[in-house]
C-alpha cells in the first residue's frame, strides 16, 4: 500500500511540475513580447522626433541621463541601448502594415505619441520574407540586437530569426553562427542533426560539415584505364590513388582522418561491411559513409542505423560524441527523406553524388594496401 502511494505521489509530482514549467514558459514569453512591444514603441517614438529635427542635438544622451535620474537602479536604457530601439524600430517597421502617413502621425503638439501597442498590430503570416510573427516575437530584444546589427537582408535577418526561435539558440550560439556566416554556408543536406543531436552547437557544427551534393569529378579511371600499362610506374599509380582518397576526403571537409573502408563487424553471428569509415576532430564523431550506386531507398537508412548502433557499442570512446551516418547515392527527394528521417533517433543525412559510385569503388585498393599508401603520406588525417 505504501509503494501505491509513493507512486501515486510521484506522479501527482510530475503533473505538476509539468504544469509549472508549461506556465513558466508562458509567462516568460509573455514578459519578452511585452518588452519587445516597449523596445519598438520606445524606438518609434525617437525615430519620430529624432530623425525629423524635432529633438535637438544630444537629446538621447540628456534623456537617457534624466532616465536614470529620476528611476534609479534603471538598467537598459543608455543612450547606445536607446538608439538600438530606434534601429530596431526603423529596421523592422516594414512588418507594420503600412508605415503611417506624415499626417496620421499622433502628435502631442510638434512631437509624436509613444504607442507601446504598434507591434501588436504587426502582420501575422505570412510577412514579409517569410518570416513567422511567432519566431519573432519568441526570440529576445539581445538576439534581435545582434541580427541588426550583423546583417544586411531581409533574407539573412529571418534565416536567423527562425533559426534561434526554433532551436533555442542563447545569445552565444547566435554568436558563432553569425561569425560563421551561417546564412551563406548553410547546408541543404536532409537530415534529422538538430533532433538527435541534444548539444545545439554541436547540431549546428554537424548541419555545416556536410553538403547536399558531392562532386567526385576529381576521379580519372578512364585516363588511368586508357594509358599503356608498361608506360605507368607503379609508383606513379600508387600516388595517383593517394592524391584521389585525399581529394574525396577533402570534399568532406577538413578534419576527417581515414579509418577504413570495408571494415567488417559480426554481431551475434550477423556480418556488417561500412563502405567507408572515417573520424572527424571537429565534431569527435566517427562518420559512416554509405556508398549508393542508384536513387535512395528507405531502406538505407535502417541499414545505416544498425551501423551507427554498430559503431558507437564497438567503437565510440566515452569522451566521443555519437556516430553520423551519411548515405552517399545518386539520387534523393529532399522532402521524402526528411519526412522519413523523422522517425530515426540517430543522426543520418543524405547527399547525392555527380559521378559514378561504381568508379569510386573500383578505384579504392585492398583494404591493407590503402592503409600502407596513406601511412606512407603521412596519412594521419587530410
Amino acid at each position: 500500500m505504501k509503494e501505491n502511494k509513493i507512486t501515486t505521489y510521484a506522479s501527482a509530482v510530475a503533473v505538476i511540475k509539468a504544469a509549472i514549467l508549461k506556465s513558466q514558459a508562458r509567462a516568460a514569453q509573455a514578459v519578452n513580447q511585452e518588452l519587445l512591444a516597449l523596445y519598438y514603441g520606445i524606438g518609434r517614438y525617437i525615430s519620430h522626433n529624432s530623425r525629423k529635427g524635432t529633438w535637438g542635438t544630444n537629446a538621447i544622451k540628456t534623456i537617457s541621463e534624466q532616465l536614470k535620474h529620476e528611476l534609479p537602479g534603471l538598467r537598459g536604457f543608455s543612450e547606445t541601448s536607446l538608439k538600438k530601439m530606434r534601429q530596431f524600430y526603423e529596421q523592422w517597421q516594414i512588418l507594420e502594415f503600412r508605415p503611417p502617413l506624415a499626417d496620421e502621425m499622433e502628435t502631442a503638439g510638434n512631437e509624436a505619441v509613444l504607442d507601446t501597442n504598434v507591434i501588436a498590430s504587426l502582420n501575422r503570416p505570412p510577412m514579409a520574407g517569410n518570416l513567422d510573427v511567432n519566431d519573432f516575437l519568441s526570440i529576445s530584444f539581445t538576439h534581435h540586437d545582434e541580427i541588426l546589427s550583423k546583417t544586411s537582408t531581409l533574407e539573412e535577418r529571418v534565416f536567423y530569426i527562425h533559426k534561434a526561435a526554433t532551436l533555442k539558440w542563447d545569445k552565444y550560439t547566435l554568436r558563432s553562427s553569425l561569425k560563421a556566416d551561417l546564412f551563406h554556408h548553410q547546408s541543404n543536406i536532409p537530415n534529422n542533426f538538430v533532433a538527435t543531436i541534444p548539444d545545439k552547437r554541436l547540431a549546428m557544427k554537424t548541419l555545416k560539415m556536410f553538403k547536399d551534393e558531392y562532386l567526385l569529378d576529381f576521379i580519372n579511371v578512364e585516363e588511368i584505364d586508357e594509358t599503356d600499362p608498361e608506360d605507368i610506374d607503379e609508383r606513379v599509380i600508387e600516388n595517383s590513388i593517394v592524391m584521389n582518397i585525399k581529394n574525396f576526403i577533402m570534399t568532406f571537409g577538413k578534419g576527417f582522418t581515414y579509418r577504413g573502408h570495408q571494415v567488417h563487424y559480426d554481431k551475434f553471428g550477423v556480418d556488417s561491411w561500412i563502405d567507408l569509415l572515417f573520424f572527424n576532430r571537429e565534431l569527435k564523431s566517427l562518420v559512416c559513409i554509405e556508398l549508393k550506386k542508384g536513387e535512395f531507398k528507405t531502406a538505407y537508412l535502417g541499414q545505416l542505423a544498425a551501423y551507427l548502433r554498430i559503431l558507437d557499442d564497438e567503437e565510440k570512446l566515452p569522451d566521443e560524441n555519437p556516430s553520423i551516418g551519411i548515405i552517399l547515392c545518386k539520387e534523393a527527394n529532399r522532402s521524402f527523406v526528411e519526412y522519413v528521417l523523422q522517425d530515426y533517433n540517430r543522426p543520418m543525412g543524405v547527399a547525392t553524388y555527380a559521378r559514378s559510385v561504381e568508379q569510386l569503388k573500383a578505384l579504392l585498393p585492398p583494404e591493407e594496401e590503402l592503409k600502407r599508401l596513406i601511412d606512407n603520406s603521412n596519412g594521419e588525417g587530410f
